[in-house]
């Protein structure tokens, strides 16, 4: 950790901030509060904080999406000193580094490397590793390529994924069939990684893979295609063209690729578990538009003074994913709070949930504060 000294793109931080902030605190508040209330109109309420079961798309499911494209968007801005210095090997040491980093803290925040139990090792299973892959492959294009071939591989990803699940069928998975248990990818992650997936038990029969369905490895593809469109957006804003300007291209950038996410759907569905490649361009459309209004407020509109609470989630996002994801501080709470249970009755366990989060919050601030920064 070190203090950060270069200038940042205000809505960049302010964006990521605010994914974060979506899924550390505000959800899982919202969650515990639906379950005491245990009101109609308020489990109605917290649908859209719901993951879609399979197929369909609701405002949860772009968390995941969201951070991987803001680790695009950031790529023209971090890769210029390199780029302009010709120092391509030294890039490559910061890129190698940062996937290696990533992969370690997905195993972690997965509870696998820090319950020491060799049997509950999975090798790809988090969000962090898709960053990490999907990172990898859009620096290799970001620096390889220029924009027309960076479109034009991305283009080909979605395709050859598209094929790959809708024509190729073994054994009976694939060949178009897009059902949790019989695509192709869940097949080729049962092959692949075996015992080393998630979700997965071992019994006298041989592996039982249970009802884990979210797919790693074909589904990379689609995850540097997801890194890349933020990559395209990084570069849309980092363009010398008027500010207004940018944001336009940014939003009809966002419907098109909605429009054209959906028209995928009607033949290969969008689904996240998958990373289908419709889901890939409705879900980048999202973020598009979500750049578009977060640029325009902060950059543009110059409203960052009331949003700029948000970057203490921002500028230490893979930090506030770590510490919600692997640190309990039920005991903390619980210490704080003790006693108050039987006044609150069932608004305790939101008491706690509220506590926890704080907790973090706090953490983050005073890291905020001090400068200092979890980099990799």
């Amino acid at each position: 950790m070190k203090p950060v000294q270069t200038e940042r793109l205000g809505s960049l931080d302010v964006l990521r901030g605010f994914d974060l902030f979506c899924l550390v605190f505000f959800q899982p508040v919202l969650m515990a509060l639906a379950r005491a209330m245990d009101v109609p109109w308020m489990h109605t309420l917290t649908i859209p904080f719901e993951h879609v079961h399979w197929e369909g798309f609701r405002f949860w499911d772009i968390i995941m999406p969201l951070f991987m494209f803001m680790a695009g968007a950031s790529m023209p801005f971090a890769f210029s000193k390199y780029l302009s210095q010709g120092s391509k090997f030294n890039l490559y040491k910061r890129i190698l580094k940062r996937v290696i980093l990533l992969w370690i803290f997905g195993m972690m925040c997965q509870g696998n490397l820090l319950a020491l139990n060799p049997y509950k090792i999975y090798l790809f299973s988090n969000t962090l590793q898709a960053i990490a892959i999907g990172y990898l492959i859009s620096a290799i294009m970001f620096i390889h390529m220029n924009l027309r071939w960076q479109i034009i591989t991305s283009a080909g990803l979605l395709l050859v994924y598209w094929a790959l699940l809708t024509f190729v069928r073994v054994d009976g998975f694939g060949g178009g069939n897009f059902t949790p248990d019989l695509n192709l990818a869940e097949y080729i992650d049962r092959q692949v990684l075996g015992r080393f997936r998630d979700g997965v038990s071992i019994t006298e029969n041989g592996l039982d893979f249970g009802k884990y369905r979210y797919t790693w490895i074909i589904s990379s593809l689609n995850f540097g295609v997801t890194v890349m469109t933020g990559v395209f957006a990084g570069q849309i804003m980092k363009s010398g063209i008027p500010k207004l300007k940018k944001v336009q291209w940014l939003a009809v950038g966002g419907a098109a690729m909605i429009i054209a996410g959906q028209l995928w759907g009607l033949q290969m569905p969008v689904i996240k578990k998958i990373w289908t490649s419709s889901m890939t361009l409705h879900s980048s459309g999202i973020c598009f538009l979500l750049m578009a209004l977060f640029y325009y407020l902060v950059d543009y509109k110059n409203y960052g003074n009331y949003l700029n609470w948000l970057k203490i989630y921002g500028m230490n996002s893979i930090m506030a994913y770590m510490l919600f994801m692997i640190v309990n501080f039920n005991s903390i709470s619980q210490s704080l709070f003790h006693g108050t249970e039987q006044f609150l009755g069932d608004y305790y366990r939101v008491l706690l949930r509220l506590a926890n989060v704080s907790i973090i919050f706090v953490i983050l601030w005073i890291m905020y504060r001090r400068k200092i920064f979890l980099k990799v």
